[in-house]
């Protein structure tokens, strides 16, 4: 009888801890699942978010050109005003280009703020990468202080190969500037509504 006591006890032990090592590891997943997906988005061009890429684009000297569009949004819980430098450019496929967006704080305080952006239509994103661009960290400007927030970006001439996108001749850049801790439920947000879609 003890003997079968310390067996069942033995056996509760280990259950307690594989049951404690599971909700763990639950817990770890959920908080890797934000940065996890916005990496794939950011890899694989997935729902409009443009690919990330840390070198330049392909030398390929193409003629081809495509216009890109650039959209600045602010949310009305920052007290910012957000534009870009420029409405459109001219880009020919392949080559490294360079956007600026303005930014600046109304507000008589410090406040951060953090971007989320798309690429549209949709479908071009995977074609669209960006090499170096400020949504990548949090952005903080002093009372009345403005910055120049440039993106440097290429779009890859395979996007007139794709039977898909060949017929695209304009892409849109949008961003959306959000306080920052508004911004992380708004990531939050994005992932778990096309999550649930798809």
């Amino acid at each position: 009888m003890a003997e079968r006591k310390t067996k069942r006890g033995a056996q509760n032990g280990i259950f307690a801890v594989v049951l404690i090592g599971l909700v763990a590891g639950m817990v770890g997943l959920a908080y890797a699942s934000v940065p996890l997906y916005k990496l794939f988005c950011q890899v694989t061009g997935y729902g409009g978010t443009p690919k990330i890429n840390v070198v330049a684009g392909p030398d390929v000297g193409s003629k081809a050109v495509i216009e890109v569009r650039f959209d600045a949004n602010t949310n009305r819980d920052l007290p910012w005003k957000f534009k870009p430098a420029q409405s459109q450019m001219k880009v020919r496929l392949g080559e490294p280009n360079l956007a600026i967006y303005k930014a600046r704080n109304l507000s008589q305080e410090t406040v951060s703020g953090t971007a989320v952006f798309n690429v549209t239509p949709y479908k071009v994103a995977q074609y669209f990468s960006k090499i170096e661009c400020f949504c990548f960290s949090e952005q903080t400007l002093k009372a009345g202080e403005s910055a120049d927030m440039p993106v440097q970006f290429f779009v890859d001439p395979a996007i007139f190969e794709d039977p898909d996108t060949k017929e695209v001749r304009a892409i849109t850049l949008s961003y959306t500037f959000f306080r920052s801790d508004e911004g992380e439920k708004r990531v939050l947000l994005d992932a778990e509504k096309t999550t649930t879609k798809g």
